[in-house]
């Protein structure tokens, strides 16, 4: 054979897909071609409906505590949902991270991306929260509460079954930094300490570049069998997604009522519309920072954002989001799998957003007048509390119950916007992972290529 035949064979061997990247490819081809998102958005509207009709205020049901056991029912899909996810996220996050920094293979790329990716992932933090900050002060949702109902929903026990979870340790920033280390990786994934388990992954992928290939492939092929043994169980809870969504937004409109959802209004449509703009934001970046257009980038994502709308779950979206910079946008495997897993966990801008307006909201609603380096000091808790927040459904709402005692608002007061969580938990998810592509997009240009 000719050298011309055998460097076309070894391009051809090089670029045909691994086993694992088929397994990603079939599981992101089924759920699209169920249409989930399109399930998911009915079932929503008629979870809705059927709670209203379900309600004691509804002409079916009028004892408070049949409606109630009739909604636990019904939410049982979402919590079977919601625990399969959760059972598979943190190895997924594990894997993942470990794979993407063991396959960039060089410690000198991996330096150069952490010292541009860091201070980019703080930077488009502070800028979603100025942004959640500003409108919430300006539009002042909170003020059109009325107090009686707000009472009325405090005391109906929505938000029990939401505040489970640890709260901020009063810790001393020294205290803080030490304890990122987890000195017992255990029992960081008993408390879900995303952070600690974030740190450790990255530990181990920089370990493996430093060891013989040969002495690390075992563990790197174990890695990878996690990852596809975690997206399988994944696809396997896409199937009851539709049903899930339903039953949740069931159970709780049957607890909330119509007028806690009609007066939540202006709240949902003020952190929509700060979505909305770090959406433009992550716009202007690829059109100033990169070579894509951004018709051509959110071309190139959607179906990824439609996945990410469907799952609430920046983690379970993870290797999509790889699939799609990789074969979609074009970009470099050591870029993609180092910044999407990262991002999948610390660069949480949207559920930041979230955060800072729920927040502000709820304020306003008790009569909380915050001053202005009060709230600069809920902006820099927002910006920590958003880093290392597992990137699984509803767990924005157990992270801003923990930002909620340290300024004076009880954490029950989450049960006020638990109506409307679930559509922007959907809506603050397809942001996060918007933002890890677009970091991913960014990287991509400014790195330089690794040297041969």
């Amino acid at each position: 054979m000719t050298n011309k035949g055998k460097d076309h064979k070894k391009r051809s061997e090089k670029d045909k897909p691994s086993n694992r990247e088929k397994s990603l490819s079939k599981s992101s081809q089924l759920m699209m071609d169920q249409r989930l998102w399109l399930k998911i958005l009915v079932g929503m509207v008629f979870g809705v409906i059927t709670g209203l009709a379900l309600s004691p205020a509804g002409p079916i049901i009028e004892a408070k505590e049949t409606a109630f056991a009739v909604g636990e029912w019904l939410s049982l899909p979402g919590t079977l949902f919601l625990g399969m996810i959760q059972m598979v996220i943190i190895p997924l996050i594990v894997c993942s991270i470990i794979l993407g920094i063991a396959e960039s293979g060089s410690m000198d790329f991996l330096k150069s991306m952490g010292s541009r990716l860091i201070p980019y992932f703080i930077l488009t933090t502070i800028i979603s929260i100025t942004i959640g900050v500003t409108l919430v002060q300006i539009v002042r949702p909170g003020d059109m509460i009325n107090q009686g109902m707000a009472l009325e929903v405090l005391n109906s026990g929505a938000a029990s079954d939401r505040l489970s979870g640890d709260t901020f340790e009063d810790l001393t920033i020294p205290q803080r930094i030490a304890n990122i280390i987890p000195t017992n990786p255990a029992r960081a994934q008993v408390e879900r300490n995303m952070l600690q388990i974030v740190i450790a992954s990255i530990l181990v992928g920089i370990a493996l570049i430093t060891i013989p290939a040969g002495t690390g492939k075992p563990f790197k092929d174990l890695c990878v069998a996690g990852q596809v043994l975690s997206m399988k169980i994944i696809s396997w809870a896409m199937v009851i997604a539709p049903y899930a969504v339903f039953g949740l937004l069931c159970n709780i409109t049957i607890r909330i009522g119509l007028d806690a959802l009609i007066s939540l209004g202006f709240y949902a449509a003020t952190v929509l519309t700060g979505l909305g703009c770090m959406m433009l934001v992550y716009l202007t970046i690829i059109a100033l920072f990169t070579k894509k257009s951004p018709g051509e980038f959110m071309k190139g994502i959607r179906e990824v954002q439609l996945l990410a709308f469907s799952t609430s779950s920046s983690a379970a979206t993870m290797p999509f989001s790889i699939q799609a910079a990789e074969e979609k946008l074009g970009l470099r495997p050591e870029v993609s799998r180092f910044v999407v897993p990262l991002g999948a966990t610390v660069n949480m801008d949207g559920t930041a957003l979230y955060q800072a307006v729920a927040a502000l909201f709820l304020c306003q609603v008790f009569g909380i007048d915050l001053s202005t380096p009060e709230i600069a000091i809920l902006m820099l808790t927002t910006v920590g509390a958003s880093i290392g927040t597992p990137a699984t459904p509803g767990v924005g709402i157990v992270v801003l119950a923990t930002i909620l005692v340290g300024i004076g608002v009880p954490a029950q007061a989450i049960a006020l916007i638990i109506g409307v969580d679930r559509i922007l938990d959907m809506c603050r998810t397809t942001v996060n992972v918007t933002g890890d592509l677009a970091a991913s997009t960014v990287m991509d240009r400014w790195l330089p290529e690794k040297k041969k």
